[in-house]
């Protein structure tokens, strides 16, 4: 993982666990961090006026080619978790995004994601705007 989150360029998204969210052993499974990283991300998007669903009215997505998790600690039911996401690079077609998962002053979790900008009807990666560039790399506009 790329270290800590620059406070400038980055964003915090509130989560409460839910019940449906644990294992039979009252911990968040596994398979709910990735569905938070997306939360986080739509709120580092919306506060730099990076409107998902318009660039995929355009024609275009962001699809998820690799993620790393390091689980340092559990989350339970009830919790209330705070996800910090920022862009750790972002250059040609890709991004990489670097995510923290909190409980207070507890680090419980880190990973990153790399995605890659696609025209979605041939499927062909497509270079970032200046424009898209600067949203992503800069701090909240929202």
């Amino acid at each position: 993982m790329k270290g800590r989150m620059p406070l400038e360029r980055g964003s915090q998204t509130e989560i409460r666990v839910r019940y449906a969210e644990c294992d039979p052993m009252g911990v968040v499974h596994h398979s709910n961090y990735p569905i938070w990283f997306e939360a986080a991300r739509s709120t580092f998007c919306r506060e730099r006026g990076i409107d998902y669903a318009q660039m995929e009215r355009d024609g275009y997505a962001m699809p998820v080619l690799e993620l790393h998790c390091r689980f340092i600690k559990p989350a339970y039911y009830e919790d209330l978790v705070v996800v910090r996401t920022w862009p750790i690079e972002c250059r040609r077609s890709l991004l990489r995004m670097g995510y923290e998962v909190w409980r207070g002053e507890e680090l419980l979790t880190e990973a990153e994601t790399l995605q890659m900008l696609i025209e979605r009807a041939s499927g062909k990666p497509r270079r970032f705007s200046e424009a898209l560039y600067e949203r992503f790399m800069s701090p909240k506009i929202v």
